[in-house]
């Protein structure tokens, strides 16, 4: 191996999931918790009953709604997984294998929750 071959990195991967994590919260998180947790739950716009168990049920069995489900759980959860490692050196925890793997392992650990829990409610 020559001595200006560099390193391979997988930064890369953790950077795009962070990415398009922060990107779908921007879009679309200010809008799930006003609806979710203020509007419905108050009856203001859509009625109270709008999310009952057999109305969420039927959404999340939809197959398009169930990708969309995972993607908002899996992105969020690497995104703030991601914030949280970086922002750990701010608060004089360095950065070494084992925060990274409490971390990471742990975004990893909430995305195949999310996928066994999403795949076990059914189509």
């Amino acid at each position: 191996m020559g001595a200006d071959m560099k390193k391979r990195s997988n930064a890369p991967i953790f950077w795009l999931l962070f990415g398009a994590g922060g990107v779908l919260a921007a879009l679309t998180g200010v809008a799930l918790v006003l609806i979710t947790g203020v509007l419905v739950p108050l009856g203001l716009v859509l009625p109270q009953d709008y999310m009952a168990y057999p109305r969420v049920l039927a959404f999340a069995q939809n197959w398009f709604f169930k990708a969309f489900l995972f993607a908002v759980i899996a992105l969020f959860a690497w995104h703030a997984v991601h914030r949280i490692y970086h922002s750990l050196h701010d608060l004089g925890i360095h950065n070494n294998s084992g925060t990274w793997m409490l971390c990471y392992g742990s975004a990893m650990a909430i995305t195949a929750l999310g996928a066994i829990a999403l795949l076990g409610i059914g189509f």
